[in-house]
């Protein structure tokens, strides 16, 4: 018999859920169970919810929009992504955040390769129950300041919220 891996399931009840910057993430699949492939993110992202503008230049990061809308903003412009919508932002470190700027909240499944931007989340993030919503955190440059730091030690950049304009 060769060595396979068992298949991964995770029920609806499973998976760390960690509020971040308002939003909440469920990590789906981490990299300790992937060989730090990939990992994979369902988010719940309140209106006016979303990341600020960020940036990673050694992982992918990719977005599928299950329900919901988000505007999507980068260096290289501005796209409102709705239900049934895929974003790629490829490596090399571009610019971008997302905002729901609707009253309806939005659900992502997003996937980074490779893993990493879980443990992140997970950092910096506070746990909640599945679903849970906490209101974000004040941003005030002191914590700004911290969060850039920890991102770094994570391969990303963090930038001022009208950094894109």
């Amino acid at each position: 018999m060769e060595n396979h891996k068992k298949p991964l399931t995770v029920s609806p009840e499973e998976g760390n859920s960690v509020s971040v910057a308002g939003s909440t993430y469920r990590i789906l699949v981490r990299g300790k169970d992937t060989g730090n492939a990939f990992a994979t993110i369902d988010m719940l992202v309140p209106p006016g919810g979303g990341p600020g503008p960020h940036a990673h230049a050694d992982f992918e990061e990719s977005f599928y929009v299950i329900d919901g809308e988000i505007e999507v903003k980068s260096e290289f412009g501005t796209y409102v992504a709705t239900k049934g919508t895929f974003i790629n932002i490829p490596k090399g470190g571009v610019v971008h955040g997302f905002k729901n700027k609707t009253q309806q909240t939005a659900h992502l499944l997003c996937t980074v390769v490779p893993a990493g931007l879980e443990s992140f989340f997970e950092e910096i993030g506070q746990p909640v129950a599945a679903g849970q919503f906490l209101p974000p955190p004040q941003l005030d440059a002191a914590t700004i300041k911290k969060l850039q730091a920890i991102a770094e030690t994570y391969g990303q950049q963090v930038f001022p919220p009208d950094y894109l304009g």
